[in-house]
């Protein structure tokens, strides 16, 4: 009863005291997540549906995802400048692929769908240029543009080829202007972070701390989303020197609180 009422004294100081500002921060992050997730939710069943049923592979230039009106979909486009898209699938929010909808008329990019084209293409053209981006074995990069409130953004993350591993860290950013010209660019995380799974027993926390960012990022939710449930880890925590994110994956939420207050805790 004394660590519950703790806690409870703890967590309440800490909002009234400074949660406004964390909270702002922290549903920005969490929406970013969100959206990250779900774009490579229809990333990953997109491409096993469109490769198990378009027959002409070799016309293939790419692909990439994104939400409209709460469907997401995820589009293939062909080779060149000026692509078509070959093929889109289209998810619910509950990404069963029994429900997907596939369409593989071609036609022309939607104006958005070309602006995502446009900044993604240039993002592969640096990452393919500069020695900031690096690749691990058994790993790829994945490239997830995002275009809301005329920001533009491509972040990157590290996917594994192999079962069993779950990877935070070698991830990036990118930001362009209107005219998709690069603003900035910068990793999210010093290195990179395996962690195993696999076992019939459920894990009870796993941990990685953070040296450029306080909180959680928008990447970290977002691996947390695809592989949390499945690889049965119940709560995830997040370390920096000011604050503690703690995730729990089995209800998705997120509570922050300060390094100081959490030390105590303990």
């Amino acid at each position: 009863m004394k660590i519950k009422i703790y806690l409870f004294i703890t967590f309440f100081g800490f909002n009234c005291l400074g949660q406004s500002k964390i909270d702002k921060q922290t549903s920005a992050i969490l929406e970013e997540g969100k959206m990250l997730y779900k774009s490579e939710m229809a990333s990953w069943y997109g491409s096993d549906i469109f490769m198990e049923k378009y027959s002409e592979k070799e016309k293939v230039g790419g692909y990439l995802s994104y939400t409209e009106n709460e469907i997401s979909k995820c589009i293939f486009f062909s080779k060149g400048e000026n692509p078509k898209v070959l093929g889109t699938i289209d998810f619910d929010n509950t990404f069963k692929i029994e429900t997907a909808k596939t369409d593989l008329v071609e036609r022309e990019l939607t104006e958005n769908e070309f602006a995502l084209f446009k900044i993604r293409t240039e993002a592969l053209r640096i990452i393919n240029s500069d020695t900031l981006y690096k690749t691990y074995k058994n790993t790829n990069l994945n490239l997830i543009p995002i275009i809301t409130n005329k920001e533009k953004k491509v972040f990157v993350l590290t996917g594994p080829k192999i079962n069993g591993v779950m990877l935070f860290g070698n991830d990036y950013l990118l930001t362009f202007d209107k005219n998709n010209k690069l603003l900035n660019q910068k990793k999210l995380h010093n290195s990179l972070i395996p962690i195993e799974f696999g076992g019939k027993n459920e894990i009870e926390s796993t941990i990685h701390s953070h040296v450029i960012d306080d909180l959680i990022t928008s990447t970290d939710i977002c691996t947390l989303m695809l592989y949390g449930k499945f690889a049965k880890i119940n709560t995830h925590y997040v370390m920096s020197k000011k604050y503690v994110s703690i995730w729990d994956c089995k209800k998705e939420t997120l509570i922050v609180m300060t390094r100081e207050a959490f030390d105590k805790i303990k």
